[in-house]
C-alpha cells in the first residue's frame, strides 16, 4: 500500500491512504492519525490500511478525495532517528580518488553510516533552504526505508523483516563545509542540511520484483533545472543491501519504530568524464559532487558548479510501465530570509 502525511497546523500533520496511481487519497483518523502511530501500531492497522487501500484502488472509496503532491509533507516530518548510509562504495571511490587516496579494506565489508538531524524534515515541494551560496549547496538522491522496532544484535534476515516502508530522500549537503568538519574528527552537522522525503512512502510488496534481495531495481531519475542529470540503477552496484543497513545500525542498540534508514547516494559504475554523463550515453549522477569528482580525476579540478539560488531538482521513480511510485520531490533552492519575510 502507499501512505503520505498531509500537511496541517500539527508538527506531525494527518496519515492518508493514496491510490496506487496517486490520484485518490482518503483519511484515516480512526485507523491512525499519524504515520508513526500506524507504525508504533503497525501489527493492530496494517490490515485495516490495506483494507482502504484496496477499496481506493477499486474506486469504491466513501470518502475520497483527489491527491495533491503539493499539499505533502514528507511521510514522516520528523522521525525518532534518520541514519544515511552509504552503500554505494563507487561514490565512496570516486571520492578518494580525485583527492589520491586509498578506500581502506573495511569500507567493502563494514557500512559506513552517519546520525542525521531528524527533529524537522521538509517536505519534497518545500524549498532547500540556506544563508549562502558559498556553502556549496548539492542534492544527494538516494533511496530510504523506515523500520519496525529492531531488537539489537538483529542478523541481517530480521532486518530485512522489520522494513516497513521505501520512499525517495533528498539528502542535502553542504559541500564546502564538510571538509572543517570531518577534519575534526567526529562527523557531519553543520554540513547536512534538513532532508526531503518522497511525497509517497510504499510498503516493500507493492514494489513486487523490483524489491529484491533488500534492494530497489528500478532507475533513479534526477532532474536539474528541468533537463535530465541522472538515471543510475538504485539496485546495482550497491554493495551493501536495506537489510544490512539496517543490522549494521542495529548492531549495538535498539532502533524505536520509525527509524529511517538511507542507502547514500545512489552511484553506478560506469565509463570516466566522456562516459558517465547521460549526454555522452551514461546513466549519469545523483549528485553534483560526483560529476566533479570525474572533472578532478580526469582534468585536474572540478568545473561543475553547485546549486544556486533558483535552481531547481526534480527527484522521481517510476515502474516498468512509466507510472510514478512514490511521487516526486520537487525543491528550489532559496535564501532562507525569504522565509521570514
Amino acid at each position: 500500500m502507499k501512505l503520505a502525511t498531509l500537511k496541517d497546523d500539527s508538527r506531525d500533520g494527518r496519515l492518508v491512504v493514496v491510490s496506487r496511481d496517486l490520484s485518490q487519497y482518503q483519511l484515516v483518523p480512526k485507523i491512525s492519525a499519524t504515520l508513526q502511530h500506524a507504525l508504533d501500531h503497525w501489527d493492530l492497522v496494517a490490515d485495516r490500511l490495506e483494507a482502504v487501500y484496496t477499496l481506493l484502488n477499486a474506486g469504491d472509496a466513501v470518502d475520497a478525495k483527489p491527491f495533491d503532491q503539493q499539499a505533502c509533507h514528507s511521510p514522516l516530518p520528523r522521525a525518532y532517528q534518520w541514519a544515511d548510509g552509504s552503500a554505494y562504495i563507487n561514490h565512496v571511490e570516486l571520492v578518494r580518488k580525485a583527492r589520491n587516496a586509498e578506500v581502506p579494506a573495511s569500507f567493502y565489508t563494514d557500512p559506513l553510516m552517519y546520525q542525521g538531524g531528524s527533529d524537522s524534515f521538509i517536505g519534497p515541494r518545500d524549498p532547500i533552504y540556506a544563508l549562502s551560496e558559498e556553502w556549496g549547496i548539492d542534492l544527494e538522491a538516494e533511496v530510504a526505508v523506515i523500520t519496525a522496532d529492531v531488537p539489537m544484535g538483529a542478523d541481517v534476515a530480521d532486518a530485512a523483516q522489520a522494513i516497513r516502508l521505501v520512499m525517495l530522500v533528498n539528502d542535502v549537503s553542504l559541500r564546502n563545509l564538510i571538509p572543517n568538519e570531518l577534519a575534526k574528527g567526529f562527523g557531519f552537522f553543520q554540513s547536512k542540511a534538513a532532508s526531503a522525503f518522497s511525497p509517497v512512502a510504499v510498503t516493500p510488496d507493492e514494489l513486487g520484483l523490483d524489491w529484491s534481495d533488500s534492494k530497489l531495481h528500478l532507475p533513479l531519475l534526477v532532474d536539474i533545472n528541468g533537463k535530465p542529470f541522472g538515471k543510475p540503477n538504485a539496485g546495482e552496484d550497491m554493495t551493501f543491501s536495506f537489510a544490512q543497513l539496517v543490522a549494521h545500525a542495529a548492531a549495538t542498540r535498539e532502533l524505536a519504530a520509525g527509524t529511517i534508514i538511507g542507502s547514500g547516494t545512489v552511484s553506478n559504475k560506469q565509463g570516466g568524464l566522456n562516459g558517465s554523463s547521460i549526454d555522452n550515453g551514461g546513466v549519469g549522477y545523483c549528485c553534483l559532487a560526483e560529476v566533479r569528482m570525474y572533472e578532478t580525476i580526469e582534468t585536474g579540478k572540478p568545473q561543475t558548479g553547485y546549486l544556486k539560488f533558483g535552481d531547481s531538482v526534480r527527484i522521481e521513480m517510476r515502474d516498468a510501465q512509466g507510472a510514478s511510485i512514490f511521487g516526486a520531490i520537487e525543491q528550489t533552492v532559496a535564501h532562507y530570509g525569504e522565509r521570514r519575510r
